[in-house]
């Protein structure tokens, strides 16, 4: 490797680390805290209430799966990957456990989000989406799975 190629990598990770640490970028920019969700419409499915169902009630659903997918798509796919096959920013949502074992974890992340040292990596999505959305998505998501 040449000097030149070397002295110029450096000199960008050097001015990134200085970036981050004087506020200039903030350390948030790398995680996904700043995301906007977007609104999922879900008409024509049953309506669920306030309290949180334990597992899935929306599995095996057409209609749940066509709105998941597209939820997903919006409020997602940045950060897990188009079709959920991550690039590994997060995880890859493919291998999710199937089934009620599958949708404890997934209840748990997606209300109250991945914090981590400060830095949010996944942002509470439970007011912004509400129980329908999500568990639209997590039909969807069950679609995709690969054991």
């Amino acid at each position: 490797m040449n000097a030149r190629f070397v002295r110029l990598a450096a000199a960008l990770l050097l001015g990134g680390i200085v970036a981050i640490s004087t506020g200039a970028i903030p350390t948030g920019a790398f995680a996904h805290g700043d995301v906007t969700p977007q609104a999922v419409d879900t008409t024509g499915l049953d309506p669920l209430g306030v309290e949180w169902r334990e597992s899935n009630p929306y599995r095996g659903n057409e209609r749940a799966i066509e709105i998941g997918k597209s939820a997903f798509n919006q409020n997602c796919a940045r950060c897990h990957g188009l079709g959920a096959v991550s690039g590994g920013i997060a995880p890859d949502l493919r291998f999710l456990e199937p089934g009620d074992a599958g949708d404890e974890w997934f209840k748990e992340r997606v209300r109250n989000g991945a914090i981590r040292n400060g830095i949010t990596y996944m942002p509470k999505f439970d007011d912004a989406l509400g129980q329908e959305a999500l568990w639209t998505i997590r039909a969807w998501l069950e679609t995709v799975a690969e054991q």
